[in-house]
């Protein structure tokens, strides 16, 4: 599984940044990977996760590096998907963001229960969805910052494509996201830590 991950990770990786649609807006976008993938590898041996953790970890770091590699308004696939069901965007940013509080929801999940934080499941999934929706918010913050920085080649990172709602609709995945996940992973993500203490 680890010899797995870390070679799609790289395999990946290293195909998003062979010709780039902009390098500035790549090195934005898999920023987050990176940071993701050394926070992992400096825990690993003290705290490994669950498979399923682990799998969606990399699920998220693969959304990242192709939305690097096209940026997010470009994604080939999703301009297919855009004209077949006559659209108006590309809404690959969306899949991004909804993948944004999906994973996670799942990471908080693992480590609220691990470490005891909080113990009954009402109160869990609430903060879990709380904790996405703030980091959500959090990063769309961030991209603002970001944008105001870099003054136009923002416009790339940020990938509103002309919709004023835009930060807020990607909150709202973000949410959904969460909440899709809690309800249709929790068992599997419970039979695997158990299995982690057995």
């Amino acid at each position: 599984m680890k010899i797995a991950w870390v070679s799609i990770f790289f395999i990946v990786l290293v195909w998003s940044g062979i010709s780039p649609e902009d390098y500035f807006t790549w090195f934005l976008e898999v920023v987050p990977a990176l940071i993701g993938f050394t926070v992992l590898a400096l825990t690993y041996k003290k705290f490994k996760l669950t498979n399923l953790t682990y799998t969606l970890i990399l699920i998220h770091c693969i959304i990242l590096m192709v939305g690097s590699h096209y940026t997010y308004a470009k994604v080939p696939l999703f301009d297919w998907v855009k004209d077949v069901f006559e659209l108006s965007r590309n809404n690959y940013d969306k899949l991004g963001h909804l993948a944004q509080g999906f994973i996670p929801a799942i990471i908080a999940r693992e480590i609220f229960i691990r470490k005891a934080v909080i113990n009954t499941k009402g109160w869990r999934n609430f903060l879990v969805v709380c904790f996405c929706l703030a980091f959500s918010a959090l990063y769309e913050l961030m991209e603002w910052g970001v944008a105001e920085l870099s003054g136009a080649s923002g416009e790339a990172f940020l990938g509103t494509q002309g919709y004023i709602w835009d930060t807020q609709s990607d909150m709202a995945f973000a949410l959904l996201g969460a909440i899709i996940a809690l309800l249709f992973l929790s068992k599997m993500h419970d039979q695997q830590l158990h299995r982690m203490e057995t």
